[in-house]
């Protein structure tokens, strides 16, 4: 499947989030903007996955983020997950 910046380069975050839901993708991103989206605003997700890593550290990400999700598996699905070095969040919405 391809990423939404190949497949819909451009589109805005509400359309991004609107899609990845659509099609029962989770979100892999680097932008809180899709939190705001979930938390205050009350979008629908399939889940969304947050990375933060120093750029200093940015060397251990790609494997870190292909790890976490393979270990937590379902528990990902519709939840709000931060990806840090160390360290792996999961939240809910509080929103229904």
């Amino acid at each position: 499947m391809p990423a939404i910046a190949e497949s819909a380069q451009g589109a805005g975050d509400e359309a991004v989030i609107a899609c990845a839901f659509s099609e029962g993708r989770m979100l892999i991103t680097e932008d809180r903007v899709f939190g705001e989206l979930v938390y205050a605003r009350g979008y629908s997700t399939a889940g969304v996955v947050f990375v933060e890593f120093l750029s200093r550290m940015r060397g251990a990400k790609p494997a870190v983020v292909v790890e976490a999700p393979a270990k937590l598996d379902a528990g990902l699905r519709g939840a709000i997950t931060v990806i840090e070095p160390g360290r792996v969040r999961v939240g809910r919405s509080p929103l229904p």
